[in-house]
């Protein structure tokens, strides 16, 4: 006999961890759908060719390749036909290129699906996870009064998920690159190679990135690289403080002024999208070292678990789909890696296992009450509540058990006194209370129930 087991590097949840997992799915998409984002899936497999435009390198080394048996004897050389996609961000450079001609532009997309790594097996990284992403595509040309929304998507999805405060940290490639210039390293890759190691600040520490910048492989001056480190550590929060912060770095060069200029906006529609002086900051260390990348740069981080990491990240970048169109098709963006959040969060406590998605439960006392066991849970169904019956009498205890180890809130009773009254008995299982009700009035009663309950202040931890 096989011993079941899941395969390393995969999150498989119990089903009211699954719920809360669902829930904060839905929260993700509902949140994107309120800022006009249209839905968009591709196929978990796309062809190889169009998935790995850049040969070699750490990506293909973590791609999985499908091929299906027949395939398998016929013994032909180089690589599979299929790949699995390892982001969104390239399926969606092929969708957009594929599509463009019947796209609106600018193009506002959301994607929320399973993408496949070959991570090294450890914990709590993942070889499947879900990826939550939004960018918006434009033609030609995009405005970058697009940078300052896709913070305040942000700061609206981490708000609704109510996980914790947290700080959506964020950043300019022109203004970095810029300032680079103005230190004498103007050459492209020796700029980008740069960025690389101030991205590496908060892992490996400032005494080791000035090490390494001094040392053989870059060969800046110690001066220099001080210079660096003191720019990178300027931090700002809230709109004026960020404001003052960029009016205290001095001239630049004109590459520079254009970083400057793109934030001051950023800046100034964010105090205008009402999001709040403490969601966001100012903070020049942040690179993410994608070449990608080439504007504005996001991270967000939870203000009192900063050893989770970036939870959300993205920018601006400057042409999505150079390998598939002649168009140029410039756009800016976010992703979630729902998948470690979640577990992360879980891991710290700060999400837990859900109640159930069952409001109620109809109990069965004995087989003569099964026909209006069966009627009564479609009315309430009708109402809009979710319901699950007992098809089989059983011991009142041990339907009660059942109703709390699933998590389900309300247990419907009609012994035979209540059935002579037109009445049902209620265990609220949450509250720890029982009430009569007339049968008639049973759907509204509980839908009350419900909604009261929702309206209060979740208990910690609660998703």
């Amino acid at each position: 006999m096989i011993k079941p087991r899941t395969p390393p590097g995969v999150l498989e949840l119990l089903p009211r961890d699954q719920i809360a997992f669902q829930r904060m799915l839905d929260t993700i998409r509902r949140t994107f759908e309120r800022y006009g984002f249209l839905p968009v899936e591709t196929p978990v497999m796309e062809l190889t060719e169009v998935l790995l435009t850049k040969s070699g390198g750490e990506t293909e080394r973590q791609v999985y390749f499908l091929q299906s048996t027949g395939t398998l004897d016929k013994g032909k050389d180089g690589l599979p036909e299929l790949a699995m996609r390892f982001d969104l961000t390239v399926p969606l450079a092929r969708y957009v290129a594929e599509h463009e001609h019947d796209l609106v532009f600018p193009f506002r997309r959301y994607q929320m699906q399973r993408v496949y790594r070959g991570e090294r097996a450890q914990r709590g990284r993942f070889r499947e996870f879900y990826q939550c992403d939004i960018d918006v595509i434009g033609k030609d040309a995009l405005s970058t009064r697009h940078d300052a929304e896709i913070p305040a998507v942000i700061a609206s999805v981490f708000e609704a998920l109510a996980i914790g405060e947290f700080t959506i940290q964020f950043n300019h490639r022109k203004l970095l690159r810029g300032f680079f210039e103005g230190q004498g390293i103007a050459d492209g890759e020796r700029q980008a190679a740069v960025l690389r190691e101030i991205d590496k600040l908060d892992k490996r520490g400032e005494a080791a990135v000035r090490e390494t910048l001094v040392g053989g492989e870059f060969g800046l001056s110690p001066e220099t690289a001080d210079t660096l480190l003191a720019f990178s550590r300027v931090r700002a929060t809230g709109h004026d403080a960020a404001q003052a912060a960029l009016d205290a770095l001095g001239e630049g060069t004109p590459l520079f002024e254009e970083g400057r200029a793109e934030l001051r906006e950023v800046l100034r529609q964010l105090r205008a999208l009402g999001v709040a002086d403490a969601r966001f900051a100012l903070n020049l260390s942040i690179a993410r070292g994608l070449d990608y990348y080439t504007g504005i740069v996001y991270e967000t981080t939870l203000n009192a678990n900063p050893e989770i990491g970036s939870i959300c990240s993205g920018g601006r970048y400057e042409n999505l789909a150079s390998h598939y169109t002649k168009s140029k098709l410039p756009g800016v963006g976010i992703s979630i890696g729902l998948t470690r959040l979640f577990w992360q969060l879980r891991e710290a406590g700060l999400v837990a296992t859900a109640d159930s998605s069952v409001d109620v439960l109809v109990s069965l006392m004995d087989e003569a009450g099964l026909e209006h066991a069966l009627a009564l849970s479609q009315k309430l169904r009708a109402v809009g509540l979710n319901v699950e019956t007992q098809l089989e009498p059983r011991k009142f205890a041990k339907q009660m058990q059942y109703a709390d180890r699933a998590g389900i809130r309300f247990v419907v009773i009609r012994g035979e006194d209540e059935a002579t009254r037109g009445a049902v008995a209620v265990k609220d299982l949450r509250r720890g209370e029982q009430f009569e009700v007339a049968e008639a009035d049973l759907g509204r009663t509980l839908l009350v129930e419900r909604e009261q309950m929702r309206a209060l202040p979740q208990r910690e931890g609660r998703p």
